[in-house]
């Protein structure tokens, strides 16, 4: 009898809704991991454990379906390794851009960022490299569009939401174009 194992994926999803639980019974959890200029010369961990923090239902329902199927396609077409890496130096990619920009641009020193928007993003780089010409539907829109258009412009977009960190969208989209741009000449026979 085979052991029982989880994909990267699925174990990224529970991790991310462990955490959301905690933080619906101790709010104090999202000070602790979220990552702020204020905060991080004094809490540098905060770089990589915001992206297990979501500051709502909606927030994290949109980001671990986004997480699921951008995942399973990544996963499969690159294996667990890389896409950890591409996974997580991207999230890490987002975050370093938020703070460049935040102390560049002054965003509001006290703003914490949270989510694993940036990490997901660079999957979808990745995805928009390797399969551009595959075909989604993005709700609610009724007609099918090439990848590679729904990823960058689903980043173009959320960037005009207020309250989001859309630096952290672009720094994990650029990382994950790259990595693409890497897998694809160097995995050219798969693709």
């Amino acid at each position: 009898m085979q052991g029982f194992r989880l994909s990267p994926v699925a174990f990224l999803i529970i991790l991310n809704l462990i955490v959301f639980i905690a933080t619906l019974i101790q709010r104090d959890i999202i000070y602790t991991l979220g990552l702020s200029p204020a905060t991080f010369s004094g809490r540098p961990w905060t770089i990589l454990t915001n992206l297990f923090v979501h500051g709502s239902f909606g927030h994290i329902i949109a980001n671990m379906y986004t997480l699921f199927f951008f995942g399973t396609y990544v996963y499969r077409l690159i294996g667990t390794g890389r896409f950890l890496t591409v996974y997580f130096i991207g999230g890490i990619c987002g975050n370093l851009l938020y703070l460049l920009l935040g102390y560049i641009w002054g965003i509001d020193y006290l703003t914490i960022a949270v989510g694993a928007s940036g990490a997901i993003f660079a999957l979808g780089g990745v995805l928009a490299v390797l399969i551009p010409k595959s075909r989604v539907y993005i709700f609610p829109l009724p007609v099918a569009m090439p990848l590679w258009i729904a990823v960058i412009g689903g980043c173009l977009i959320l960037s005009f939401f207020p309250g989001i960190a859309w630096q952290a969208h672009v720094g994990g989209l650029l990382f994950g174009l790259l990595s693409g741009y890497y897998f694809r000449k160097r995995m050219r026979p798969v693709f």
